[in-house]
């Protein structure tokens, strides 16, 4: 069977799974990069919903989340905007400054919510790289920071670039996709003002708002990142003596080169992400699979064979 073109984003999972027949939760999607140490935010979830059902009959109020995350990261909590997941950070942001410099390859949805895309604009970049997964040097600056791998990649938060916006994504950093939990740092109150009143009401949903102070509890960059370190290099020496040309980076990912890899991959149940939009065909990004992942995928990359 002929699978369908991979999404723009990645987590191609559930849509693989339907057009293979497959059932969505033996599929192991590695073509969106969680955290694979994050706390079990599902657990976490059911627990306060039984605790407290009023969160879905009641409109959300993400201010207390708001300073928590704040005081988290070391800012004022007047310069942070959370929003519906990282690709909301990145839309406001746009449309306040809707002109942007990208060098390629980058992140689609940059370009998909600037206006215009020129050299001599201010830049936007990912940090680390996406989909490179490089950190930027001390010495490299920008207008717009994305950040969304750099707790993972560092232990820290933020680079801490006062002077330009900084994007964060904790649907990443607490491997939460469905709960969609962004934010926007930005370079003075006047700036995180404009994204308040741009954007709509009640943007951040109220279960996510309530866990932020605990998931905080839970976070633990510094282990996480050493974690992730140790994991990478263990995970790339496995498929580098199965056969495969192995790239490890600086983010929570490694990169595979192999023809035909999201497709062989796909029919036993593992997706990764094609670059193929990010003009490098026959790359693969693969995300760290977790404990209980592991032995299904490196069964699957076995079978298929470098």
């Amino acid at each position: 069977m002929r699978l369908a073109a991979p999404g723009p984003h990645g987590g191609d999972g559930r849509r693989l799974s339907a057009a293979l027949g497959l059932d969505p939760d033996t599929v192991v999607d590695l073509s969106a990069s969680l955290n694979p140490f994050a706390p079990d935010v599902a657990r976490l979830a059911a627990t306060t919903l039984a605790r407290h059902p009023d969160i879905v009959s009641s409109y959300p109020d993400a201010s207390h989340a708001t300073t928590a995350l704040a005081a988290a990261i070391g800012v004022d909590a007047d310069r942070l905007v959370l929003t519906n997941g990282g690709a909301e950070a990145i839309a406001l942001v746009a449309a306040d400054a809707p002109v942007g410099a990208i060098t390629d390859p980058e992140f689609s949805l940059y370009r998909r919510h600037l206006t215009t895309v020129r050299e001599d604009a201010p830049r936007w970049r990912s940090n680390p790289s996406n989909p490179r997964g490089t950190l930027a040097a001390a010495t490299e600056d920008a207008a717009v920071w994305d950040e969304a791998f750099y707790p993972l990649a560092t232990g820290n938060w933020t680079r801490g670039d006062e002077q330009s916006w900084r994007l964060g994504s904790l649907t990443k950093v607490w491997a939460c996709p469905g709960l969609r939990l962004g934010y926007v740092i930005a370079p003075d109150r006047a700036g995180a003002d404009r994204l308040r009143r741009a954007q709509p009401q009640w943007a951040v949903n109220g279960l996510i708002a309530t866990l932020v102070p605990e998931l905080l509890e839970a976070t633990d960059l510094h282990a996480w990142q050493r974690a992730l370190r140790t994991s990478q290099h263990a995970f790339a020496a496995e498929l580098a003596a199965l056969g495969f040309t192995v790239t490890t980076t600086e983010a929570n990912w490694v990169l595979v080169a192999r023809s035909d890899l999201r497709s062989r991959l796909a029919h036993h149940g593992v997706v990764v992400r094609d670059l193929t939009s990010f003009g490098l065909g026959g790359m693969f990004r693969v995300a760290l699979p977790s404990a209980g992942q592991h032995d299904r995928v490196l069964t699957a990359f076995s079978a298929i064979g470098p």
